[in-house]
């Protein structure tokens, strides 16, 4: 039994956490977005020798809190436009923090019912809310990198065992030789699922895409009728840079003609699926065999927070689940485990469940559309400015734009003009590399996000060309 003293000690130091973190969350809208801090500086204040004995909870609290503040970037604001990264909606921040209170182990039903019952209700919302196949099985993952890696082992074994061979029993060492294909503009977490899962990155045959990132389906169909073994293509809902869609209805009749496992990388694109305005980017989508989702990215969810879908639920499980002695085999109840690829682990599903029950249907096709709104408003506003070149047509929430001079190295220019407005503080943007040239990537995906933010952002990133011009 806890003392009253015991007691009082963890009333003391949750309070005080709670009572800093409202303080942040008051000032996050304002907050510099990515305050200017050297790496010195954090090691030293949050460094030193470890103690040799314990420190007071509340004041090790009150340290952290203080010392780590001029590192932390207000990505959860916003005003953070890098890596397709969304906030943290209320519910589903309260709902973080009862996770952590309640510190489940949500590897399987006996140690966490609740846990295992809400990854299957939030699963199925998911899946409705997507428009994917009713049958379909979902895991919870750490975000879209695990999630493809889950999916891509699921496809593994099934195109593997079509030819007779058991992957999970065998390994890959006499395996029949699976081809890999994916678009010349597949995110980087595909190749690394591919090296992680021992198929080899170097192996992927990257099928050619027109200039806005789409895969092209005539080459596909070309490539695809030069092997005859057991396949896999990954397309995908959504590239990085400009925000476009693979033409996945195209891309999965050829998948279902030549008997290939279609896996679609969806981390933030196929949220468009939500939106009745938005739908039909993800024409086909339904026709996959699998799909990676990211809910950090526009659910709004906090950090970890991924999906893995598989249509074929005994692949899925195959691939990824373990077995031990002490391990439950229930098949009433669901066993978390069997779905991702990991046992001990936090109970992601529950901001998940409050993320979706607090918005409803309309609430997440709205979220969506706003920030897509927002995304051409920023568009808009930045293409009639001297200097300034919009590279892409803002179809989602991406916007990728290009810096130049009249005369010069626009590369360089673009560079300069990136480094400036991350340092300025106003907004954050992250530099990438489009057809070979410099560009800017400006991505919105947080529910908070205003169209004064979006106003404030774009003076802010105008001003930064402007000086750099000097």
């Amino acid at each position: 039994m806890i003392s009253k003293a015991e007691t009082q000690k963890i009333d003391a130091v949750l309070e005080r956490a709670a009572g800093l973190a409202r303080e942040f969350l008051a000032g996050l809208a304002e907050r510099r977005v990515a305050p200017p801090v050297a790496v010195k500086t954090l090691q030293r204040t949050l460094g030193g020798p470890l103690p040799d004995g314990g420190e007071d909870p509340r004041a090790v609290v009150e340290t952290l809190a203080r010392a780590a503040d001029p590192g932390i970037v207000a990505s959860a604001g916003p005003r953070y436009f890098g890596f397709v990264t969304g906030g943290a909606l209320p519910a589903a921040l309260g709902a973080d923090w009862l996770t952590s209170a309640w510190d489940q182990n949500a590897w399987t039903y006996v140690a966490s019912p609740a846990a295992s019952v809400v990854e299957e209700i939030a699963g199925r919302w998911l899946v409705e809310l997507l428009g994917l196949p009713a049958s379909t099985s979902v895991g919870f993952t750490t975000g879209a990198t695990m999630a493809n890696f889950a999916a891509l082992a699921a496809a593994r074994s099934a195109v593997l065992a079509r030819f007779g061979h058991d992957v999970e029993e065998q390994g890959l060492g006499s395996a029949p030789e699976i081809a890999l294909f994916a678009g010349e503009a597949a995110h980087a977490t595909i190749l690394a699922a591919f090296q992680m899962l021992g198929l080899g990155r170097g192996r992927v045959r990257r099928v050619a895409a027109d200039d806005a990132g789409r895969m092209r389906p005539d080459m596909l169909r070309e490539a695809l009728a030069e092997v005859s073994g057991p396949a896999i293509v990954c397309a995908q809902a959504g590239e990085v840079n400009t925000g476009s869609f693979d033409p996945l209805d195209q891309i999965a009749a050829l998948c279902h003609e030549r008997g290939a496992w279609l896996h679609v990388d969806g981390a933030f694109g196929l949220w468009a699926a939500a939106s009745p305005a938005l739908r039909h980017l993800v024409r086909g989508a339904d026709g996959a065999d699998s799909w990676a989702v990211d809910g950090h990215k526009w659910l709004n969810v906090p950090y970890d927070s991924g999906y893995v879908v598989v249509r074929d639920g005994a692949a899925h499980r195959a691939a990824l689940a373990v077995d031990a002695a002490y391990y439950p085999h229930s098949t009433a109840e669901r066993e978390n485990f069997q779905f991702v690829p990991e046992s001990s682990r936090r109970a992601r599903g529950f901001p998940t469940w409050a993320a979706l029950r607090s918005l409803g249907r309309r609430g997440v096709a709205e979220l969506v559309e706003h920030c897509c709104a927002l995304a051409r408003r920023m568009a808009d506003t930045l293409r009639v400015a001297e200097g300034v070149e919009v590279l892409n047509e803002v179809v989602l929430n991406q916007v990728l734009v290009r810096f130049r001079l009249p005369s010069g190295d626009a590369d360089a220019f673009t560079r300069e003009v990136i480094r400036r407005i991350q340092a300025e503080g106003t907004c954050w943007l992250g530099g990438t590399t489009w057809r070979g040239r410099a560009a800017a990537r400006i991505s919105i995906s947080n529910a908070s996000t205003t169209e004064a933010d979006v106003d404030r952002s774009a003076a802010a990133i105008l001003a930064c060309v402007r000086a750099a011009c000097r």
